[in-house]
């Protein structure tokens, strides 16, 4: 150790008892259990003999890193000969105080090389965040690789203690970050992160850092509420500074009240992780009666319910219709329901269902929605806030809606603000980029639009409008192919080999038809094998001005109503046209997957949705075969806000984006 890394190191251990940590000597890894079994004492207020030890010892030793996550926050049913069971607890997330809090350094460990890392900080004996420094003009990076190199080396020696570690801590004095602990194969780099003052300023020097992030309140409050355990991945989570303080504005705006507010933070962000961890924290506080996290379309309802139980298995109770989100609501064991924001409003519209939420009137029930921005509109959040008279609603967006951007003659259009009151937290795209916490993007233009006259235009192709939003521009066959050709010729590359998926955003419905009937047809000519789907639907009186793309209205399904032919001829042709051609591509789809989808009811295509979108989400996963791979989805408004899926990373667009 260069004495430059030394005097750092000697810094940080003054500071943090300064602090309030105790100043431990833990030369070894004998010297570790030794202190462990002094401070579980201490902590759990009794005596433990040498063989209550043992046993203790042998439960700590057991699972990866996740198990043991679980193992840390579960209490340890001590059995001794003839007398009743005593739990011994490992820590306290319930009462900030009672956990013991030491600082160390140098602890030298023994595995297929020796160790010895920096300084350690141990919490009841065992070992929960460890710093490891670089002195000044050496990358951390160095320091992280260092990590990597003890976890695969020592950690697991001395009954795995330091694989109980759940935050590691890095810094060369000028620059510190800290990330969660996980397994070797699934940590990098990229997951370290820079901790901030509500106001998104990093902290970047160790000094500020320990003074803020190393306190021993902030260590227990992120160690108790702000780590998740993802249970299907068998990871933990830590959620990044905005986040919390976006959390815990909305948790004191429930404890104090029942004002509003929403949550500004960007697309990409995290902000299904940050309402959920919210959702978590508010249906467990005294006196409120239910969370709704509310969402406005079901092609978000299915993702979010799944990420939801990513983070905790069980955590979230679906609502197939509106019948079975009206017994949930009056269910006391559901404490928490995902629903979309039609059901939410035929619950509360429907006389039939009137008597059976009459309690929960006058109960405190806590909305979040999510993409508030355009889940609100004026006559659905007036139906919401009349009915539950001591309801408490929080937003979450990406692009808030302001006073400059609501037109006049928008009827019904109303600002973010004039809606869920004051702006709670921002993280706004620029914060985003400084904290290289956003996906790098590359946009491509391709297509000429010169002109040529007061009323030509030179697009490649012989048409005539007067401005390029015309509806003939974008419907002209020839120009459709050159871009079906343009999409064949450049996928493999701007895929990496088919290695990636992408989503192509069309005009229109009738335009989209086009676009799948050339591809197909090109296909069928061997001059292509991609595999591509469509996702869309059809009104019971479908018009052009409803050509949305959306997945029908739930009322509509409540209601039994079938998706028949309208009565109107030209309604028929675009409605039968619209669906025949969708029940086509979906029998495509079918024969691709050995499916055996189709429009007949709502549950078959909204399964039909729920597979396609899944389809490309298991791409991500470990073992994924190449049969299942789905290489394009052409869309209209669909799964373009809202959906995560990270192995699509082409976006093609035909369309006018505002």
């Amino acid at each position: 150790m260069s004495k430059l890394e030394l005097v750092l190191e000697n810094n940080l251990i003054n500071q943090l008892k300064g602090l309030g940590f105790e100043r431990a000597i833990i030369p070894d890894g004998e010297a570790l259990i030794a202190n462990l079994k002094l401070q579980l004492e201490k902590f759990n207020n009794t005596k433990l003999s040498d063989k209550d030890f043992e046993k203790i010892l042998n439960r700590l030793d057991k699972g990866n890193v996740f198990e043991r996550a679980k193992t840390l926050r579960d209490r340890f049913a001590l059995i001794r000969e003839n007398e009743p069971p005593e739990y011994i607890e490992f820590f306290d997330s319930e009462n900030p105080g009672k956990n013991i809090f030491q600082v160390t350094n140098q602890i030298t460990q023994e595995g297929t090389y020796k160790n010895r890392y920096d300084v350690t900080l141990l919490v009841n004996g065992i070992p929960l965040v460890q710093i490891e420094l670089k002195r000044p003009g050496i990358e951390i990076k160095e320091a992280y690789n260092q990590v990597d190199r003890y976890k695969k080396h020592t950690f697991w020696s001395n009954y795995g203690l330091f694989n109980y570690v759940e935050l590691f801590v890095i810094s060369n004095g000028t620059k510190t970050k800290y990330f969660c602990n996980n397994p070797v194969d699934t940590m990098t780099f990229k997951q370290t992160i820079f901790w901030s003052d509500i106001d998104n300023k990093n902290t970047l020097d160790l000094e500020s850092f320990a003074n803020s992030f190393l306190r021993i309140e902030n260590i227990e409050r992120v160690i108790s509420k702000y780590i998740v355990l993802n249970q299907t991945k068998k990871s933990l989570i830590v959620l990044r500074p905005y986040q919390i303080y976006a959390t815990e504005k909305i948790v004191n705006k429930v404890k104090t009240g029942n004002e509003n507010g929403y949550i500004w933070h960007t697309t990409g962000s995290g902000k299904t992780l940050t309402s959920f961890k919210t959702s978590q924290i508010v249906m467990d506080l005294p006196g409120v009666e239910k969370v709704l996290f509310v969402v406005d379309r079901k092609d978000l309802d299915v993702q979010t319910k799944l990420e939801y139980n990513n983070f905790k298995k069980g955590s979230v109770d679906s609502t197939d219709n509106t019948s079975e989100l009206v017994f949930q609501l009056s269910d006391k064991k559901t404490p928490l329901i995902v629903t979309t924001i039609q059901k939410l409003n035929n619950a509360i519209s429907h006389l039939r269902y009137a008597d059976k939420l009459a309690h929960l009137k006058e109960k405190k029930v806590v909305f979040i929605f999510d993409e508030c921005h355009r889940s609100q509109f004026g006559k659905t959040h007036k139906a919401i806030t009349d009915f539950f008279r001591k309801g408490q609603m929080f937003g979450f967006t990406g692009t808030p809606i302001f006073a400059e951007n609501v037109s006049k003659n928008e009827l019904g259009k109303r600002t973010t603000k004039d809606l869920f009151g004051e702006c709670l937290h921002k993280y706004v795209i620029t914060d985003a980029i400084n904290d290289k916490n956003v996906l790098k993007f590359n946009i491509e233009y391709v297509g000429r639009y010169k002109k040529k006259s007061a009323n030509e235009l030179d697009i490649d192709v012989d048409v005539d409008v007067e401005d390029i939003d015309k509806t003939e521009v974008f419907q002209d066959e020839g120009r459709i192919e050159k871009i079906v050709d343009y999409v064949i010729n450049n996928h493999n590359v701007k895929t990496h080999s088919k290695e990636y998926s992408a989503i192509f955003a069309i005009s229109s419905i009738q335009n989209l038809i086009k676009y799948y009937d050339l591809f197909q047809k090109k296909k069928e000519e061997g001059k292509h094998n991609l595999r591509i789907a469509t996702i869309f639907t059809f009104g019971a009186n479908e018009t052009p001005s409803q050509e949305g793309g959306m997945l029908p209205d739930d009322a509509l399904m409540d209601e039994g109503i079938d998706f028949s032919i309208a009565a109107d001829p030209q309604a028929e042709y675009r409605q039968k046209h619209s669906r025949e051609k969708l029940d086509e591509f979906m029998g495509h789809y079918n024969k691709m997957y050995s499916q055996n989808f189709s429009t007949k009811d709502s549950k078959s295509f909204q399964e039909y949705f729920d597979n396609l979108t899944l389809r490309l989400k298991a791409r991500e996963k470990k073992g994924f075969q190449d049969k299942d791979r789905l290489d394009i989805v052409l869309v209209v408004n669909m799964m373009l806000t809202g959906f995560d899926a990270k192995m699509v990373n082409t976006l093609y667009v035909d369309k006018n984006l505002k």
